[in-house]
């Protein structure tokens, strides 16, 4: 089950930082010289993302394996987002946008629940093939 929950952890993050790959590509900042500004929005949306999914369950087995938690991904990026557009701000030395708190916090729920759906199809499968 530990296995399981690396997975999960590294699927995370992986499934955020797409979510903030594509949002600068929409921008057209895909060059090198945006990585800096990348790290600062991707981190600190890693901070808020994780130190609130423990807190609201989203590493227990029974929200894992239940469909009907997919709420659970959802709500925590839209509380992680304000939190990461503030630390993000900070970072830069720039103002805090709150359309962009909005934005960021709607596409990561949005990309948390097709990642944790796509965990939970994955996982239920395998569990049913035992």
């Amino acid at each position: 089950m530990m296995q399981n929950r690396s997975v999960l952890i590294l699927g995370d993050i992986f499934a955020l930082g797409l979510v903030i790959i594509i949002g600068f590509a929409t921008h057209g900042e895909t060059d090198l010289s945006f990585l800096p500004r990348v790290a600062a929005t991707f981190f600190p949306l890693l901070i808020g993302w994780f130190l609130l999914a423990p807190r609201l369950g989203l590493f227990q087995d029974e929200v894992i394996h239940s469909a009907r938690q997919l709420w659970r991904p959802a709500l925590t990026a839209l509380f992680a987002a304000p939190l990461a557009a503030v630390l993000r701000g900070l970072i830069l030395n720039a103002p805090i946008i709150p359309i962009f708190a909005v934005v960021l916090g709607v596409v990561s729920a949005l990309g948390m629940v097709m990642w944790r759906a796509l965990y939970f199809l994955l996982n239920r499968k395998a569990r049913e093939g035992r």
